[in-house]
């Protein structure tokens, strides 16, 4: 807790004009003082009437006890704003936050410092607006962000496509730019409204598959394109559980305004809502902090912490859940540090090398294994006993005599050579148990054509080697003694890694191959630590009993057909009723298919249908969206239903709108 007086907190809805005569739905969290205080901005197209209502609940009248006049706004043509949703992080989108802030600067209860905060789609566009450099603009806290559209967010891992989110993701888009305005908040027509939003929204996922490699397209909203171009400071949080963790090294290494990282163990969540994988800090207390320096002017030394405070993982049993992580926090004063030293290795001398070449050629089913690309602390989120995928790799073990660290990103250069013009290499950093055991550290991805450079292909000369370098995303982890560290190399990952369209074979040469290793080398834990978490108190729902008797994640083989099949409720949140009355209803299930032998066979499947209903109105829709390709193309094919009833139980129910795309797409580079 700080010391400073809370205040007694007022909310209240407003509308924020664009130049264009556009409104944005907000909420505003004010401290009941007769001065002007800061702001802060969290601005995401996820419903603040509804879907993010919990989560809001939690801190944003907490930043208002505090001082701060805390403010939630929806997104352009999502929630319950006016005007019609362009493309996530579009110029629109950019140029509306910017004339959020001069609006929020400019009022009479601002003092014109503000702060703009977010995780994910939040974190993302607080980097971007902080990148424009806005005047007012003092200070941000990013939390599981990437400072790179292409290579580190849901649609392409290592230049290959993320068969797992450029589908389910998509199709979650699809669906929830799909959802209907509040009547409440926009008036007697939303039911027009919804139908414009509804003929003016179009699927994602063949916008994103038309751009496979990293052009201007991407480009766009990547602040690694010019770091110098932040003037605010930044505090960059990420987790270990999460996909977004890179970007946190690189924002503290090379952003000139004055940074901060912290990596904790968590998935892709605020780290002081309680959710696994633990334990929790007080995040909303050591955010204050920042705020108190950067928009107040307090002289509180924040300036003067490590620029690194990272958590490193114990080693435990393979798990797909776990309610707290063992281990400790250790800091850096820069990064990179001093303190670690790098470890070279030839795979030739690890255990299972050899000094003549490899073959790799991997199952397709490699890699049902690997969990969830965005882990959010549901009971199968995370990654199984790695032993099956181990046994579809080629494995290079080095044997623990003496427990080390490691800290950041682990790079393998592999000598290899293909057979096919196109291929996909993979790599898994395991950390094996002496019963057997694999629990999986981390992973790198990298799509042989694209190992000259993100932005363009090359396609792979058949019988020439390659020096192939696969940097896997960072970690922190301890290898105790007795325990074994395990590079397993593969060239199939499905569903994370969409196939190429002919399954190639790989050569490796293990003497001219190497990984490194960066040892995190100091042994005290530097005194790290943090406040137990705080928050507002929740909003009060009703979180209503899940109707599916399909399990949370299944995996699945028909030996006649020899398809493999893998069936995943995602989990965000499932059906809650509302204090206000409101019952909010989601059913969403993913499904992903191949054959082994056959990369042409594989397809993902996302289907959604949500549901909101108070007495007097109704609103329901279903999609579908679906992946396919053939050896030219990708298909993709989305489908949305949507009705009204806007009356009480004997109104007339009416078919709002019911759309049909099917897009291709050809395929360049993957």
């Amino acid at each position: 807790m700080t010391d400073r007086e809370q205040h007694q907190v007022s909310v209240r809805d407003d509308w924020i004009p664009m130049p264009d005569g556009t409104r944005l739905h907000a909420r505003i969290w004010a401290p009941r003082v007769e001065h002007p205080v800061p702001v802060l901005l969290e601005y995401l197209p996820y419903r603040l009437d509804d879907w993010t209502a919990p989560r809001d609940s939690e801190r944003h009248p907490w930043y208002a006890a505090h001082g701060y006049a805390s403010v939630r706004v929806d997104i352009r043509g999502t929630g319950s704003s006016d005007g019609l949703f362009d493309d996530e992080y579009s110029v629109q989108e950019l140029d509306d936050g910017i004339a959020v802030i001069e609006w929020l600067a400019n009022q009479p209860f601002s003092t014109g410092a503000v702060g703009a905060f977010g995780i994910s789609w939040g974190g993302f566009n607080a980097l971007q607006l902080a990148g424009r450099a806005p005047d007012a603009l003092k200070a941000i806290v990013t939390v599981c962000s990437t400072d790179d559209r292409y290579d580190n967010d849901v649609h392409y891992i290592g230049g290959a496509v993320l068969g797992i989110d450029m589908a389910a993701w998509g199709g979650t888009m699809f669906a929830f730019n799909s959802r209907p305005p509040r009547p409440e908040v926009v008036g007697a027509d939303w039911v027009e409204r919804w139908r414009e939003r509804l003929e003016h929204n179009r699927p994602m996922t063949p916008v994103w598959l038309a751009h496979q490699e990293r052009d201007d397209y991407w480009k766009h909203g990547s602040v690694c394109e010019d770091y110098g171009s932040i003037r605010a400071a930044v505090l960059a949080v990420g987790g270990w559980a999460d996909p977004y963790r890179d970007a946190v090294l690189r924002l503290v290494e090379n952003i000139d305004a004055p940074v901060k990282g912290i990596i904790g163990p968590w998935s892709h969540q605020y780290p002081d809502r309680g959710l696994a994988p633990g334990p929790g800090i007080g995040f909303l207390q050591e955010s204050l902090r920042w705020w108190d320096r950067w928009l107040r002017g307090d002289e509180n030394g924040v300036e003067e912490l490590p620029a690194l405070r990272a958590w490193i993982n114990n080693s435990e049993p393979p798990a797909t859940y776990y309610a707290e992580r063992t281990g400790r926090w250790v800091a850096a004063e820069a990064w990179p540090s001093t303190a670690t030293s790098d470890r070279a290795v030839p795979l030739s001398s690890l255990v299972g090398g050899a000094h003549g070449p490899v073959i790799v050629r991997s199952p397709q089913s490699t890699g049902l294994d690997a969990g969830r690309f965005f882990p959010f602390g549901n009971a199968t989120d995370l990654p199984t006993d790695q032993r099956a995928e181990d046994g579809r790799s080629v494995c290079f073990d080095l044997p623990v005599d003496e427990a080390f660290d490691v800290l950041g990103s682990v790079v393998v250069n592999l000598a290899v050579t293909s057979d096919a013009s196109h291929a996909h290499v993979i790599v898994r950093l395991c950390d094996v148990a002496p019963d057997g055991s694999s629990t999986l550290v981390t992973r790198g991805v990298l799509n042989l054509d694209k190992r000259h450079g993100r932005d363009r292909a090359d396609a792979l000369e058949p019988g020439v080697e390659e020096d192939a370098r696969v940097a896997l995303v960072s970690t922190g982890h301890r290898f105790p003694a007795g325990h074994r560290l395990r590079i397993a190399v593969s060239s199939a990952y499905w569903p994370w890694v969409w196939p190429h369209p002919v399954e190639a074979t790989l050569t490796l040469q293990p003497e001219r191959s190497r990984v490194s290793l960066p040892v995190w080398t100091r042994a005290t834990d530097d005194g790290v630590a943090f406040d137990p978490p705080e928050h507002a108190e929740p909003l009060a729902i009703h979180r209503l009993p899940n109707s599916s008797e399909l399990p949370q994640r299944s995996v699945s083989y028909d030996v006649e057909t020899g398809e493999w099949v893998l069936d995943v409720d995602p989990g965000y949140g499932g059906g809650r009723e509302y204090p206000d009355g409101l019952v909010f209803t989601e059913d969403s299930r993913e499904t992903y298919r191949i054959i082994d032998g056959d990369p042409l066979s594989a397809s993902a499947e996302s289907r959604w249908a949500i549901g909101l209903e108070k007495p007097d109105w109704r609103a329901w829709l279903e999609t579908t969206s679906r992946v396919t390709a053939d050896a030219h193309t990708f298909r993709v094919v989305n489908t949305v239903r949507a009705w009204a009833r806007d009356g009480g139980p004997d109104a007339e129910v009416e078919l709002v709108s019911e759309r049909h795309f099917d897009d291709i797409v050809p395929r360049t580079s993957a």
